[in-house]
């Protein structure tokens, strides 16, 4: 037979308690005008959301998740001014005219 063991000791009740953060970034979409139209966004912040879904931020300040073809709007207004006031070479890699995005 088994020999009788002594009763489990008390946990601790010293030990370290924390609290665990998580950080997160949240976006607020925009609404209004700026649904009507397709704006600038760097290339490469395109591809970085069609891939992971993050939210792109326009010239104009809009941000988004871009999904829609951007050839059925007109350009924003506001892009379209900020875009034409970068000077040649300012605009970012040079790997296109900067346009991509979508409304």
């Amino acid at each position: 037979m088994s020999t009788p063991t002594e009763p489990l000791a008390a946990p601790e009740t010293d030990t370290m308690v924390g609290t665990l953060v998580e950080e997160r970034t949240e976006f607020a979409v925009d609404e209004g005008d700026h649904e009507r139209f397709a704006h600038y966004v760097k290339k490469d912040k395109i591809v970085e959301s069609a891939v992971t879904g993050a939210p792109v931020i326009a010239l104009c300040g809009k941000v988004w998740v871009p999904g829609r073809d951007p050839n059925r709007f007109p350009v924003c207004p506001d892009c379209k001014k900020i875009y034409d006031g970068i000077p040649i070479g300012k605009g970012g890699d040079g790997s296109g005219d900067g346009s991509g995005g979508d409304s």
